[in-house]
């Protein structure tokens, strides 16, 4: 199976969408399955605010574990890290128009109104795992792993 497909497999099965990068990319950089679910487990819903999609903030730790240099704590050895978020976002962007979840499923679920219709409408089964799809193929491109 195709690390494309074990991401989407992965939140299909009831991971959130930032676990479900973490936790099919993480192992590669020596953190755990259980790691990463932790690591990754409240960023889903744009950290339940609507903000940045999970997929993209479980993709920034990935491109964090394999770009950022041995000396990321300076501003320097973040530089290429950086370059690697631009370059995501704008491969996402291309797919998807925006990267904030409340845009993405048309509604704010950090509301109960919006997390209701999210629900009703069956977003989290319709969209979502297209969006887990589209962040884990950018970073086959991107990871070296």
């Amino acid at each position: 199976m195709s690390k494309v497909d074990e991401a989407v497999e992965c939140f299909c099965g009831g991971a959130a969408c930032s676990q479900a990068i973490a936790a099919t990319y993480g192992p590669a950089y020596g953190l755990s399955r259980e790691q990463a679910m932790k690591l990754a487990a409240g960023f889903a819903g744009g950290m339940r605010r609507g903000d940045a999609c999970g997929v993209v903030t479980g993709a920034f730790m990935m491109l964090g574990l394999g770009y950022a240099g041995p000396n990321c704590d300076k501003p320097d050895g973040r530089a290429e890290i950086y370059a690697a978020q631009r370059d995501f976002v704008t491969r996402f962007e291309e797919r998807n128009r925006v990267i904030a979840c409340k845009e993405l499923l048309g509604c704010d679920i950090s509301t109960p109104a919006g997390a209701e219709m999210a629900t009703r409408e069956g977003l989290f089964r319709t969209i979502c795992p297209r969006l887990v799809q589209d962040a884990a193929e950018i970073l086959e491109d991107m990871l070296h792993v």
